[in-house]
């Protein structure tokens, strides 16, 4: 495993982190998982170096936070960086037009779910705390930051950190010139590298981490949907592929199957698009199976991205916007 610094926070975190949603379970999220696979999982990914895990209070209503936890019971001999979420006090994901902060992150709420994650993951300081959604047009809503400044000062968080909503990359620099935002994390894989247009430039000047969520866009990435693909009832990805989505997706991987190496796997391709940028700091694909952690935990080995491919694969970048059935 290789590691990287995580911005002006200065920890060395994995390069390739652990991203928990799908293995926390729940409504509105991923169907198939498996409450007595996931220890196993994450048992896996410490002992394959991983030592960056991102979750949610929403990732299962606590579960997930509770799952980590776990983990850092049974490994108290790790430095293991915890990154967790205040979820929307509405629970619209992006919010809407006419959403204030009062609707989404009053001070109150921000309060109440920084103590609820303390007590899920069993920890007395979070390490990076985040909003998991964001509008810039808060950014200078100085409620917000007095409560944060004062969860820091109070040794409850380290770190600060946006969730920025899907394809919108630089809703978020309003609130990267507070100074309190250590880190964005942000959709950014073969497809989504609109955050190489501002975000990323950014990210490097002011020496802000950057976390690469969605690295398969939810599945099309990995290769193996077709026109055909269903998922059963409840799993939210029945709502992303959708009409609009599914067809168009596939299309796409299908375009770009030819360009994946011979003896190389699409999602490790993406995997590796992704961490050929120097301001990724950290991926976090989801991992429900061992065989996943250890693939993906595996594209870890130093070998870069040839430059002559990823210059090809520039010809894939999708511009999208965000729509309802996005989330």
């Amino acid at each position: 495993m290789r590691y990287r610094r995580i911005g002006r926070l200065g920890w060395e975190v994995s390069e390739v982190g652990y991203g928990m949603w799908g293995i926390g379970g729940g409504p509105g999220g991923f169907t198939g998982w498996d409450y007595d696979t996931a220890p196993k999982c994450l048992d896996e990914a410490v002992e394959q170096g991983c030592n960056f895990f991102d979750t949610a209070w929403v990732y299962g209503r606590g579960i997930s936070e509770q799952l980590l936890g776990g983990l850092l019971r049974r490994h108290p001999d790790r430095r293991l960086y915890v990154a967790t979420k205040i979820p929307p006090k509405n629970r619209e994901w992006p919010p809407g037009p006419a959403d204030t902060l009062d609707d989404v992150f009053p001070a109150e709420h921000i309060r109440e779910y920084t103590e609820k994650s303390l007590e899920n993951l069993g920890v007395d300081r979070i390490d990076l705390l985040q909003f998991h959604v964001w509008e810039d047009r808060w950014a200078g809503d100085q409620r917000w930051q007095d409560v944060i400044t004062d969860l820091k000062r109070q040794g409850k968080v380290d770190g600060v950190g946006i969730s920025v909503n899907r394809w919108e990359p630089a809703n978020c620099l309003a609130a990267l010139d507070t100074g309190l935002i250590d880190v964005v994390q942000v959709i950014y894989n073969i497809f989504d590298q609109a955050p190489e247009d501002e975000l990323f430039v950014r990210a490097q000047a002011d020496d802000v981490g950057i976390i690469a969520r969605v690295p398969f866009d939810e599945g099309t990435l990995t290769g193996t949907l077709t026109a055909d693909t269903t998922w059963p009832e409840g799993d939210w990805r029945n709502t992303y592929f959708g009409p609009e989505n599914l067809l168009p997706s596939v299309e796409r991987a299908q375009r770009l199957a030819p360009e994946v190496p011979d003896g190389m796997t699409m999602p490790e391709l993406a995997l590796r698009f992704i961490l050929a940028h120097p301001a990724v700091s950290t991926v976090i694909p989801g991992m429900r199976r061992l065989e996943h952690v250890r693939a993906n935990l595996g594209v870890s080995d130093g070998v870069r991205l040839d430059p002559a491919l990823r210059d090809r694969l520039r010809a894939h970048r999708w511009d999208r916007t965000p729509t309802a059935w996005s989330q």
